[in-house]
């Protein structure tokens, strides 16, 4: 079986529903943040939200999901390229 490794955490890819990469975004409530995708916050954000980091998002099932954070896209950017290695 396939396993996938992202930092220490290890998951089969068969487990996966989701993977995806987002970007945190402070939504002004205290400390709240939302995720956004790369491609809007790339076309429409342009300076109108404040960035919290980036993620790579792994959901295995509706109450299981985990989270890696980022403090910038090279990182983030970084972790995706890994992931891409694995799974060629």
């Amino acid at each position: 079986m396939k396993k996938l490794t992202i930092e220490d955490k290890t998951f089969n890819l068969r487990d996966i529903k989701q993977l995806y990469p987002a970007v945190l975004v402070k939504t002004g409530y205290e400390d709240e943040t939302t995720e956004m995708s790369l491609e809007w916050i790339e076309s429409e954000a342009k300076g109108r939200v404040e960035i919290a980091g980036y993620g790579l998002f792994v959901r295995i099932s509706d109450e299981e999901k985990y989270s890696f954070i980022y403090k910038d896209r090279e990182a983030l950017d970084q972790a995706i390229a890994e992931v891409a290695m694995q799974i060629k």
